[in-house]
Formats: C-alpha cells, sequence, structure tokens
C-alpha cells in the first residue's frame, strides 16, 4: 500500500485546464475530451513513452511530440492502449505537439480521448512544452498567492470577530461568510450551541444537516472513529479517535473539528464548495473557538468568572480566596515593561511566567495577583518589577500599594525587581491602633494632597535623591523640588534633619 504520510499531488494549489487554455500567448486549444470548467492540473510532464503509466504520479498535463507512436497506429489498438493507460494513471489531460514529428493530431488519438473522457489539448508549432510547463508554474503561483491573501484576510477577521462582546457567535459568521456555508457550534451532548449561515444546496437542508451532525460524532471523544479523519487524538477511556474528519453529501462538502479543549465541543462546516484554503481558515476557526470554549468551561475559568461576580455582587476578597485558590497567603506583582506600553498578549505571558493567571492591565503597568509560596518569584527578563509582602485576601489592597511603592523604588535604583520590606523593625514595638493614631496627626498638614503625600514618601525612600524621586514618580526634578518644599511648608519642619525624616518614614509606613 502506499505510504499515507506522503501526498499524491504537490501542497500547491491545482491549475484549472481552462485558465491554461485561456492564455492567448500558448495558443493552446482543446480538441477532444469533455470541457469541463472543474478539470484542474497539478503539474506539466513530457514523456515520449508508449506506455508512461509507471512515470505518472496523477494529476499531469502530459506533453507528447508523438515520437513514440508507430506508423501503423491509425489502423491498430494502440491508441486506445495508450489513453486508456494514462486514464488508468491518473492523468488529468494530454497535451499533443504538432511539431516537429507530426503535421497535425492523429484522428484516433482524437477518437480515443472522447472515448475514455480524456482532455486533448493541441499544442501549436510555435508554442514549446518548456514554455507550457513554465505557464503552469505561473499559474500555480498566482493561485498560490492568491490563496495565501485568502488565508491571511480570514485570520485578521476572525481574530477580530474573537475579540467581539460576542465572540463565538462572531466567529461563527465570519466562518461562514468566508467559506460560503454553514459553520455550527456542537456541544459535547450533540446539540446546537451557535451557528452562522445557510446550508448549501436546494432541498437538502435536512439530509445534510443530520450527515454532519452525524460527522461530528465521528471526532468526538467516545464517538465510533470512522469516518475521513485528518489527524488522530486519544478520549479519556476511548483510544485514537480523529481530530477532523470530511465528506461529501448531495454535493455538499462537510467537515468537522474536534476543538482542543478536551470537553467534547465540536465545529461542524458545510460548504457548496471546497476551495483552496478552506481547511486552513476552518482550522483557525476552530483555534480560536478551542480557547473560547476552553476559558469559559474549564474548571479554573469557570471559578475565576465566580469569583468576580461574587465580588461584584458585594462579597468579601477573603470569601472569593479560595475559588481562585487554596493558600491562604497572596503577593501582589506590579511590573512595567522596559519597552512600548503592554498589551493583553505580553500581560498573559508575564501572568504564565509569574505561576498566575490572574492579570490586569492599567496603562503602562501590569499587576498581577500570585498565590505566595508557589514560586520563588525572579526578576523577569524585559520587566521591571515591584513585589509586595505576603497578605492575606482581606489585605489585598495593602499589598497592591506596596507593590507600587516596590515598583517605584525598583524604576528608581534601576533594579529589575524591589520586594515589599517585610521584616520587623522598630515599628513592631508600638501597638498598630497608636502607630496609626500618631501618623494621621503627624500628616495631618498635607493628608489632603495626595501628590505631596507619595512625593514625600518616594522621596524619604531614595535617601533625598531628587533625580531618581522624579524617575520613579515620572514627573520633572523641578516638580519634586516643589513638593518637597511645599510639604516642608506645610509640616513647619527641617527635612534636613535625619531625627524628621525618620519620623516622617515612620508615619508614612504606617499611615
Amino acid at each position: 500500500m502506499p505510504d499515507a504520510a506522503v501526498p499524491a499531488v504537490p501542497p500547491t494549489p491545482p491549475v484549472a485546464l481552462a485558465a491554461l487554455l485561456a492564455r492567448e500567448d500558448l495558443g493552446l486549444r482543446q480538441i477532444a475530451g469533455p470541457a469541463d470548467a472543474a478539470t484542474v492540473i497539478h503539474w506539466a510532464h513530457t514523456s515520449e513513452m508508449a506506455d508512461p503509466y509507471p512515470y505518472l504520479l496523477g494529476g499531469e498535463l502530459l506533453l507528447t511530440a508523438g515520437v513514440h507512436i508507430p506508423e501503423a497506429a491509425g489502423s491498430g489498438t494502440y491508441f486506445d492502449a495508450y489513453v486508456s493507460r494514462i486514464v488508468e494513471a491518473g492523468g488529468a489531460a494530454l497535451g499533443f505537439g504538432v511539431a516537429p514529428v507530426h503535421d497535425t493530431v492523429p484522428r484516433a488519438l482524437v477518437e480515443a480521448c472522447d472515448q475514455y473522457g480524456l482532455p486533448l489539448v493541441e499544442v501549436p508549432p510555435r508554442t514549446t512544452f518548456s514554455g507550457v510547463a513554465r505557464a503552469v508554474w505561473q499559474l500555480m503561483a498566482q493561485a498560490r498567492h492568491t490563496e495565501l491573501r485568502r488565508v491571511t484576510e480570514a485570520q485578521q477577521s476572525l481574530a477580530a470577530a474573537a475579540a467581539r462582546p460576542d465572540p463565538v457567535p462572531s466567529v461563527l459568521r465570519q466562518l461562514a461568510q468566508r467559506t460560503g456555508g454553514r459553520a455550527v457550534l456542537y456541544a459535547p451532548d450533540g446539540g446546537e450551541v451557535a451557528s452562522a449561515g445557510r446550508l448549501p444546496g436546494p432541498g437538502a437542508g435536512v439530509e445534510v444537516g443530520a450527515a454532519l451532525a452525524g460527522l461530528v460524532g465521528v471526532v468526538r471523544p467516545g464517538g465510533d472513529g470512522g469516518g475521513s479523519g485528518i489527524g488522530s487524538g486519544t478520549g479519556p477511556g476511548t483510544g485514537p479517535y480523529p481530530s477532523s474528519a470530511s465528506d461529501t453529501v448531495a454535493g455538499v462538502h462537510l467537515a468537522a473539528y474536534a476543538l482542543g479543549t478536551g470537553q467534547g465541543f465540536v465545529l461542524g462546516v458545510a460548504a457548496a464548495r471546497r476551495d483552496p484554503g478552506d481547511h486552513t481558515i476552518a482550522s483557525v476557526g476552530a483555534v480560536l473557538l478551542s480557547l473560547l470554549t476552553g476559558e469559559h468551561q474549564s474548571s479554573t475559568g469557570a471559578a475565576r468568572s465566580s469569583a468576580l461576580v461574587r465580588m461584584l455582587l458585594g462579597a468579601a476578597p477573603q470569601e472569593v480566596a479560595p475559588l481562585l485558590d487554596p493558600g491562604e497567603l497572596w503577593v501582589v506583582v506590579h511590573a512595567r515593561p522596559d519597552g512600548p506600553a503592554p498589551d493583553a498578549v505580553a500581560a498573559s505571558a508575564l501572568g504564565a511566567a509569574l505561576g498566575s493567571p490572574l492579570v490586569d492591565v492599567a496603562g503602562d503597568v501590569v499587576r498581577v495577583l500570585v498565590p505566595a509560596g508557589r514560586r520563588e518569584l525572579d526578576a523577569q527578563p524585559g520587566w521591571t518589577c515591584g513585589v509586595s509582602a505576603a497578605v492575606v485576601p482581606g489585605e489585598w489592597g495593602v499589598g497592591d500599594a506596596q507593590a507600587a511603592r516596590a515598583l517605584s523604588r525598583a524604576r528608581a535604583t534601576r533594579a529589575e525587581l524591589v520586594r515589599h520590606g517585610d521584616r520587623p523593625g522598630l515599628a513592631g514595638l508600638v501597638p498598630p491602633a497608636e502607630a496609626a493614631a500618631h501618623a494621621r496627626a503627624v500628616l495631618a498638614p498635607v493628608a489632603a494632597n495626595p501628590a505631596l503625600t507619595e512625593t514625600l514618601r518616594t522621596w524619604l525612600s531614595l535617601h533625598g535623591s531628587w533625580d531618581r524621586t522624579a524617575v520613579a514618580l515620572s514627573v520633572h526634578r523641578n516638580t519634586v523640588r516643589q513638593r518637597i518644599a511645599r510639604a516642608a511648608t506645610l509640616l513647619n519642619t527641617d527635612l534636613d534633619d535625619p531625627d524628621v525624616r525618620m519620623e516622617l518614614w515612620f508615619a508614612l509606613r504606617t499611615e
């Protein structure tokens, strides 16, 4: 048996014979065989063998000048055997050159091609076989370019559809439009989740719909595993099953694609035609639908959605934290890229590197909520990071503030990663309630101006450096000077006094 992994034809789009005949520079003319617009050729091959069968792969435009034809061929069965062998080998068409051996195409060859349904093309004396072969490859290149452009445009439209508020119906609508048929998302139980487009073919709706639903069962884990599968997977307890399958019913081309979520969702596509690139376009749609259904159906995605809904409805963080991770402590990470502002893809990649899907893009900063103790949080290439101390869910807001300050310090000191200091110090000797009351009293003159408070905190943490404070706050150094001077005036104190700085730092850390 032939190796199924080796394609019978090259991985290039076929060329319609009609397109080759339309080339005025070649002057080709079909003189026998069916004039079918669907006739395509995959390559051009020249042979003067009396029996070219062993040298054909199928789909060729076989070119010959008739050197192999004996003188008495017209009165015997030579042409009958010759044409039948070409058809048996899968040849798409025969091109006969009327020079230099023959002045005309033998009449018996014309009759044999009509009898066996093989298109016969007359090649005029001025046209070389190499010129015909070159034209075939030029048409293939044009078809390939058209196919790639069509696939690229479809990929862009499908990606845009996946980003819409109704991603699944939008992706199905784009698939139906791009393939000229109907696209259906089937649930694990075989029911239709969503669909778009119409089944092609008058009066074939019921038959085609039933056939498509049956084909879907072939690729679903636990299905019968039959059909013309392309690729395979392994279902739980069911052994191998195809990841995609195709069929043709009532002239309608059907295809089914198992989505990669492992949940049993399947994409079904029905189209009146099967154009080059359709499989690629449908595969892109299947990947997008896999991501969409996987996000909503996986236990992790469901837990995150449930936690979000509960918090929006008023639940406290400590109540929803168990849905996200069984751990009790969390770390907040603030990260800023060294290059352009982060997008969703870059933020997701950072979250994956840190071991958490809980990611938020807020302007130029990405915030990640990471369960503490899962892994050591190291510096990430291309990012400047600030890491909070480990906090319980009820103190996520405190951790967020700590991470923001640590990031500011990291940017000011040009460090890749700065952690919030969580070692106990002298502040631990004062009861928290008394420390907070003292902080409120000391900072009361500047409490109404958050910009002054944050500038003072950053300036003190950087040992009074104007330039580093300006970098950390993304303001001009003169702005820093003005704010510090204003704070000193309002506080009525000398900020050059180390005792004053220590007292203010204590207050700012405990406010």
